[in-house]
Order: structure tokens, then C-alpha cells, then sequence
């Protein structure tokens, strides 16, 4: 018989045909339009990211006068000449009074706690990164890397719809959500168009004073944002049909670009760590864990650095470990399981640098930009756990679940990232 005409059977299995091109890409374009990828990535570098902040402003809170307020080494005069120069943005330059710190600061803590809450995302996302480059900007010689990762962070936030999930938006979606199903009329969201009024008055004091700060570029995309949070506020509430549709498609695909850009950038931040520690002799003879563990400024616990450089094996496999794992993460990321492998190992060292060299925010910053990686089915996981964790701390019933589990949040589609 001519194996052309031999018929399909359990030893004649005969390979589905493929899937024409076009069909794939339009598949891929609906997939990137109509809807915002990683709802749970985003919604965790959300909250590790803010967490990451908070910390640090409540450590430093005592000593907040000398980093970045009136007391600080790097006077306001220093600070506003600098600004002039390298065109970064700091409202802390509008005034050099005490008074005006105290607000920009006690701002920087709220809109912390609110974007980790997920309250009204989209506004305290814009105002939680002005906190952010005000700060940090103001006084440029402060800190280490993981500044850097959360300046460049808080920027990706504002694009990203990040309060889809695990979020107080959530909830009240999904409470307007079982109204609508329920027949009832969606109640009326005052605080939200009030907050974007409050922030376009401050947007016109900035814009009055960028001439001081050299900061065009943040005003122009500021500008930008909040003319697109009006246009979006006039279509829900005037044009519910297309033209909804239309801003729908465009949020979601500024999210996922924004995404994409998070994930390169956490893949950039490895890959020159790892090639530029190849380049060190030290990293290419295995001892270069061995200094900083002798540094009294990164020993917490002197005891256990001791007896970690007391090893030479140990300190051998973890220097040339940390920059195998940070050359190969971005190539593992052509195979999940070598990807999530990788994940954990680089998780685990942060964790370590937090405890061996007591860097625990740096840590925290640079765990919080892995989480982008992580599995949406762990994430889900997580997700569960820690709801349970706290239906027993707050005495509710065992079976009960989070508003936006209920509207089905568990069954999301697979992600990029997931």
C-alpha cells in the first residue's frame, strides 16, 4: 500500500497540520490588545516595590533632615545646581524650608502605603514616583543599587495597570461588578476624579517652576498622563461603547510594553553584572566574596562571615556560582524550567546578601524585580496561602475568598511571564 493512502491509526499517528502564519499573529495581536498581560507579576512588583520604599523611608526616618532635608552635607544650593545641570526632576527644589521637606516626605510614606494597598493605583502610582525621583534626585550620593532599580521602577509603574489584582481596585470592581448583575446602579466614584483635580493643581505648580529643575521630559509625559486619565474618565462616562473599547486596547498595550521593558531590565542589570565580574581577576581566581566579608561595614554578623571566609571552597563556589547565575539567566529564559531554577537560586542570594553583608533593602528591591519571572501558578498559590493566612488572623470563615477570586480570578490565562 502507498504510505500516502495508509489510513490514520494508533501506529500510524499523522502530525496535525501547522497553523497558517497569519492566524498565529492574529492570535498574538488579540492576545497583546485585549488584554494586560502578568496581572499577578505586575500586581507583585507592585507591591514589593512600594513595600521596598516604605522601609526605607520609615528606617530613615530619624535621619531624614541629613539625607535629603535642610541638614543634609549636599546643601539646597548644591542640590539646585546639580539639578540645573543633569536635568533631573525634584519638587524638593520648589523651596528650601523645613516645612516643605516634612510634606514631601510624610507624601513619600502615604503614597507608599496607599499604591501597596492597591488604592486608587493609577493616581498614587504617579504620585508614589514623584516621591520617589524627588527624594532620591535631591540627594544623588545617597544610597546603593538598589536605588537605581527602584528609580527605574517606579517610572514602569505609572504605565502599567498594576492594581488589577490583589488590590482595593479589585475589590471595588468586583463589589460594581455583582451590583451590575444584581441590577442595582453602580455607585458613583467621587474620590477618584477629586485626586486627579488635586494632582492637575500640583502638575500646574510644577509645570510654574520648571524652570528651577531642568525636568521637560517628566512634565511633558506627566502632562500626557493626566490629560489621557480625563479623556479615559469622559469616555467611561459619556461613550461607554467604542471608544472605551479603543483606550482599552491602547492601556493594555502601554502595559505590556511597559512589562517588556521591566523584564529587559532586569535581564540587562544581570547580564552586565555577571560580564562585567568576569572581567575582575579576583572573581576569575574565586576569592572575590572573600573582601567584602572582611569589611566591618558589611559584617551584621561577624561570626557568620568569619566562618563562611573561612572556607575556601565555599567562598570558590559561591563567587563563581553568583556570576554563572547572572551570565545565564537571560538565556535561560528560553526554557522555563531552567528559568524558574535559575529564579530560585538568584532569590536565594539576594537573600543572602540581605543577611550576610546586611543589605536587606538592596535585597528586597532586587527580589521584588525578579518576582516579574515568577510562575503565575505559584503566584496563584501564594495568593491563596496568604489569603487563608489572613481569613485566621482576621476570624473569617474558612471557605472565604478574596473579592477578586470570586469573579474569577483564579482562572487567568497563561501570561508571557507565567
Amino acid at each position: 500500500m502507498n504510505r500516502s493512502s495508509t489510513p490514520p491509526g494508533p501506529g500510524n499517528a499523522v502530525s496535525a497540520p501547522r497553523e497558517p502564519f497569519d492566524r498565529r499573529l492574529a492570535r498574538g495581536i488579540q492576545r497583546v490588545t485585549a488584554s494586560a498581560l502578568g496581572p499577578y507579576q505586575t500586581a507583585i512588583v507592585r507591591i514589593g516595590f512600594s513595600l521596598t520604599w516604605l522601609l526605607f523611608l520609615l528606617r530613615e526616618l530619624p535621619r531624614r533632615h541629613e539625607l535629603y532635608g535642610p541638614d543634609s552635607p549636599w546643601a539646597w544650593e548644591m542640590g539646585r545646581q546639580l539639578i540645573a545641570q543633569n536635568d533631573a526632576f525634584t519638587v524638593l527644589m520648589w523651596s528650601d524650608s523645613a516645612l516643605w521637606f516634612e510634606i514631601v516626605y510624610a507624601l513619600a510614606v502615604l503614597s507608599a502605603v496607599l499604591l501597596l494597598l492597591g488604592w486608587h493605583t493609577r493616581a498614587l502610582s504617579v504620585v508614589f514616583m514623584v516621591g520617589v525621583l524627588s527624594l532620591q534626585n535631591r540627594s544623588v550620593f545617597v544610597g546603593d543599587g538598589g536605588d537605581n532599580v527602584v528609580h527605574l521602577a517606579a517610572i514602569y509603574l505609572v504605565l502599567t495597570r498594576c492594581g488589577q489584582v490583589w488590590s482595593l481596585d479589585a475589590r471595588r470592581a468586583a463589589r460594581e461588578a455583582r451590583a451590575a448583575e444584581a441590577g442595582q446602579a453602580p455607585g458613583r466614584d467621587v474620590v477618584g476624579p477629586l485626586l486627579w483635580t488635586v494632582l492637575g493643581g500640583l502638575l500646574l505648580a510644577a509645570t510654574y517652576f520648571s524652570d528651577t529643575n531642568g525636568s521637560a521630559w517628566l512634565l511633558v509625559m506627566l502632562w500626557v498622563l493626566w490629560l489621557g486619565q480625563g479623556l479615559w474618565w469622559l469616555v467611561c462616562r459619556y461613550a461607554p461603547g467604542e471608544p472605551r473599547t479603543l483606550l482599552d486596547v491602547l492601556a493594555n498595550l502601554t502595559h505590556n510594553a511597559a512589562l517588556v521593558v521591566i523584564m529587559a531590565e532586569v535581564c540587562l542589570i544581570y547580564a552586565t553584572a555577571g560580564w562585567y565580574k568576569i572581567q575582575g581577576s579576583r572573581w576569575q581566581d574565586g576569592t572575590a566574596l572573600y573582601y567584602p566579608l572582611q569589611l566591618d561595614y558589611f559584617s551584621p554578623w561577624p561570626a557568620l562571615s568569619d566562618l563562611l571566609a573561612s572556607s575556601g571552597v565555599m567562598v570558590m563556589v559561591l563567587t563563581y556560582g553568583t556570576v554563572l547565575i547572572q551570565v545565564a539567566f537571560p538565556f535561560a529564559l528560553l526554557n522555563r524550567k531552567a528559568k524558574n531554577v535559575l529564579l530560585v537560586a538568584m532569590m536565594l542570594e539576594h537573600a543572602g546578601i540581605a543577611v550576610l553583608l546586611g543589605l536587606p533593602l538592596f535585597s528586597l528591591a532586587m527580589i521584588s524585580a525578579d518576582a516579574v519571572f515568577l510562575p503565575t501558578a505559584f503566584l496563584l498559590w501564594l495568593g491563596t496561602r496568604v489569603g487563608r493566612g489572613r481569613d485566621r488572623l482576621l476570624g473569617r470563615p474558612r471557605g472565604a475568598l478574596p473579592d477578586q477570586r470570586r469573579t474569577g480570578e483564579e482562572a487567568a490565562p497563561r501570561t508571557l511571564v507565567g
